[in-house]
């Protein structure tokens, strides 16, 4: 996994080209970005995006290989949830359109089949809670039992906070990973979550770590914070150790209280992602929602030749994807193949 830490052999990042220090801290050595380090990259000038995104792309080779894990994605539970996240539609405290409504298991399995022929290796049940009753836990459960009878991908859950008798339960289910991302910077939290902490989060992450399963966790970039918070993400990021990092872009929702913000500039958000691969060497970093409108087609390409090493394909929760087809496409172009299934294991 990856470390903030720095070595007395390499230069701090104000008295020396930044790229020239993470060429010989992280691509040689293997040692990620610090916080003022990943801000220095962040506050590079758009002329050295290319020379960037290189040595991102370097980096993810020399200590991921070309692999790229594909994802589906599909919510069981969609809409009616009663937490604040500012950037949800799913939220029912806002006037935004999602409604409430669940997913019969037989269309579970079906989804699942169909994440599967696209050569994806997980498939992730994702439902809007704060955090699952029996009633989502029964259905999860039933959910699994399914489609691990039809279907042979990898199963992934996001169901919000948990206590440690359902991460119990979910590990005893043979859950392979869990996502709960903890979304930004803990300095910015307030300002996108007030019905819960970043520490209630945290403390959720921390115990499906102990228990077993693989952790999944990101957020979400452009919800107004600023560059330093970035960076500060990214070394909360690298504290956490996650082995899977879904980097998002803000996608404004109608009638959330982000509807009104402007999308992540397409330089600014590569910039990021190239910055966060720094920081997190080793990490399955993943493109999520929110690229096709801010990056677009071109920015799929630059992104994976930029320190992406993982997507997910077809529709997000509640906007829309890239066709996978066209995601499967590229990656033939590029040559990346698709981790193979008995590679997760």
């Amino acid at each position: 996994m990856t470390s903030t830490s720095t070595t007395s052999a390499v230069p701090p990042a104000d008295t020396a080209d930044i790229l020239a220090v993470a060429r010989e801290q992280v691509l040689d050595g293997g040692t990620g970005l610090s916080q003022e380090q990943v801000l220095a990259v962040l506050r590079l000038p758009d002329e050295r995006l290319e020379e960037l995104l290189a040595l991102a792309h370097d980096v993810r080779m020399r200590w991921c290989g070309p692999e790229v894990e594909v994802e589906g994605i599909i919510s069981l539970k969609t809409g009616g949830c009663p937490e604040d996240c500012h950037f949800c539609s799913q939220s029912g405290l806002f006037a935004s359109p999602v409604r409430s409504a669940w997913i019969d298991i037989p269309s579970l399995v079906e989804a699942a089949k169909q994440t599967a022929k696209t050569g994806a290796t997980e498939f992730c049940i994702v439902a809007a809670v704060r955090g699952p009753d029996k009633r989502l836990m029964s259905q999860v459960a039933a959910g699994i039992e399914a489609i691990r009878n039809e279907v042979d991908i990898q199963i992934a859950c996001s169901l919000g906070m948990l206590s440690q008798e359902q991460v119990d339960e979910l590990a005893a289910m043979g859950v392979h990973r869990y996502n709960h991302n903890l979304e930004t910077a803990r300095s910015h939290f307030p300002n996108v979550v007030t019905t819960h902490t970043w520490e209630e989060r945290s403390d959720t992450l921390r115990m499906v770590r102990e228990a077993g399963m693989e952790v999944c966790c990101g957020g979400i970039l452009g919800m107004g914070e600023t560059l330093e918070q970035r960076a500060e993400f990214a070394a909360d990021l690298a504290e956490l150790e996650p082995d899977e990092v879904p980097l998002n872009f803000l996608n404004p929702r109608p009638g959330t209280p982000f509807g009104d913000l402007e999308v992540l500039p397409a330089a600014e958000a590569l910039k990021a992602v190239a910055a966060f691969r720094l920081a997190l060497p080793r990490t399955i970093l993943r493109f999520a929602g929110g690229r096709e409108i801010t990056l677009g087609d071109l920015g799929a390409e630059k992104g994976i030749l930029g320190g992406i090493n993982a997507v997910i394909v077809g529709n997000y929760l509640t906007t829309l994807g890239r066709p996978a087809e066209a995601d499967l496409d590229l990656l033939d172009d590029l040559s990346m193949p698709i981790k193979a299934l008995n590679d997760t294991l």
